[in-house]
């Protein structure tokens, strides 16, 4: 959880520790076993040198859509010699009742790893704050199945996007890549959870006898759509390890990533965790926690009915200043805070640090099944209290998973000073379906290259954790 510019406690996957590998390929890997067209030699040579490292691109946040979804809104596949499905695309969640939409979610995830933002009332939050919606760049378009007695049997978050900004999976220089060839790169399909870099099942199914057959329908569905309405690309990011491979058997590029999360080894209290740690890394914990309380602050944790307008008012003001001061955009509105204590209060955990009567800084969390996901942080305009980002963000997060028992705290991306405090690095995937042959092999290339540095990021990062030896 550490703020930079897309967020306050995870911030955009940037992989700072990829950026310091070398990723320049030696020169046989130039020559091809065909004779390559000028856009594929091209291509080849700008994202091995570009994509790890920058190069922002294209593309605007906000009200630039201009595209006009003209393409088929409605498919009918057989399921059996006797049943047919129908598969359609909705312009807002509000076309999907909350109990068929959440009826799928728990059964994609189980009921014991429930993801709070995969819920209904996470992503109506944000469609009715006005924070995911056309205006901003991101047109829902989620899919629903239904059974001929009007069943719903799937659903699938899905936008229509314009830019690539709130994703954590960079895709700017593959666009900069199409522009500089003439192509247009957005509008683009993205099945995702706005802003939140949390993985989770995407394509989301009730437990039938044919879930399978459902899944490969969504995503003959999801392929024709892309096609159908000449768009450049459609890509799921953050889905589930299961569903990454099994799209990756369907023609999408499979991509790995590095996120940083703490693990529950049935800990007792934070003390216990402490002992797991290196004598080192234990005697800094301790003494960044001092600074707490000898900066005559409060840490409080509240839930549900605890968390009032006021703390909702002042969380925002402190995302703002997160935002403002990183190079950010403050994605989020106002309203979307409110709403999600009003509809999710049960599931947020916000964290608070007050000195005298005053809230000086904020960490929200949200409560899975068996996880807590840390997500924003942001603190007072001009203030400064060290430590408190680790004490909000980082132990207070543990604290909480050991007190409700759950199993691992998320902590978001980037961020390698998490690993230090008891967080290690693990993979986090996506996977991405390019019509256009030559930039899919370019693409395909990179990625490749790419995912043989993050294994090795990963490998070192693990290696020179904080536990002591023989803790995993």
């Amino acid at each position: 959880m550490i703020g930079v510019a897309e967020e306050g406690c995870s911030g955009e996957v940037g992989m700072a520790s990829v950026r310091s590998c070398t990723c320049s390929p030696s020169s046989s890997s130039f020559f091809l076993r065909k004779a390559p067209s000028p856009v594929r030699f091209k291509l080849k040579f700008r994202f091995k040198i570009n994509a790890l490292f920058g190069d922002w691109g294209l593309g605007n946040r906000k009200n630039s859509l201009s595209f006009s979804s003209n393409h088929q809104n409605q498919f009918t596949f057989n399921l059996t010699d006797t049943e047919t499905v129908r598969v359609s695309v909705l312009s807002s969640i509000s076309d999907v009742s909350a109990k068929e939409w959440d009826a799928c979610a728990v059964d994609a995830t189980g009921p014991n790893s429930f993801n709070p933002f995969l819920s209904h009332a996470f992503l109506s939050a944000l469609e009715h704050s006005a924070s995911a919606v056309r205006e901003t760049g991101w047109m829902p378009h989620h899919i629903v199945v239904k059974d001929q007695t009007n069943n719903i049997l799937a659903v699938v978050p899905l936008y229509l996007k314009t830019h690539s900004y709130g994703e954590f999976v960079f895709d700017h220089s593959w666009a900069n890549a199409y522009h500089s060839y003439g192509y247009k790169y957005y509008p683009k399909l993205q099945s995702c959870v706005p802003f939140t870099p949390v993985t989770g099942s995407r394509i989301l199914l009730r437990n039938t006898s044919f879930k399978d057959q459902i899944f490969d329908i969504i995503v003959s569905a999801m392929k024709d759509i892309t096609a159908n309405s000449q768009l450049s690309s459609l890509h799921v990011t953050f889905p589930s390890e299961n569903e990454w491979l099994k799209l990756t058997q369907k023609g999408f590029l499979p991509r790995i990533g590095m996120q940083y999360h703490w693990k529950n080894r049935n800990y007792k209290n934070f003390d216990d965790f402490l002992m797991d740690m290196k004598q080192s890394k234990r005697k800094n914990i301790r003494q960044e926690r001092k600074k707490i309380s000898a900066q005559n602050l409060i840490m409080k944790r509240l839930r549900g009915h605890e968390i009032k307008a006021r703390h909702w008012d002042s969380f925002y003001t402190f995302y703002r200043n997160t935002t403002d001061n990183k190079w950010g955009t403050a994605h989020l509105t106002r309203e979307f805070f409110h709403e999600l204590g009003s509809k999710m209060g049960d599931n947020v955990l916000l964290v608070v640090a007050e000195e005298g009567d005053e809230l000086v800084a904020g960490a929200l969390n949200l409560i899975g099944g068996d996880t807590l996901f840390g997500r924003l942080w942001g603190c007072l305009p001009r203030s400064y209290y060290p430590s408190l980002h680790f004490e909000a963000c980082y132990y207070q997060a543990i604290e909480a998973a050991i007190e409700l028992n759950l199993k691992k705290v998320e902590a978001g991306a980037q961020g390698e000073h998490k690993i230090q405090r008891g967080y290690l690095p693990v993979t986090t995937y996506s996977c991405h379906y390019l019509i256009d042959e030559e930039f899919r092999e370019a693409i395909q290339d990179f990625l490749e290259r790419e995912a043989s540095q993050v294994k090795l990021v990963i490998k070192l990062l693990h290696d020179s954790g904080p536990f002591k030896e023989g803790i995993v």
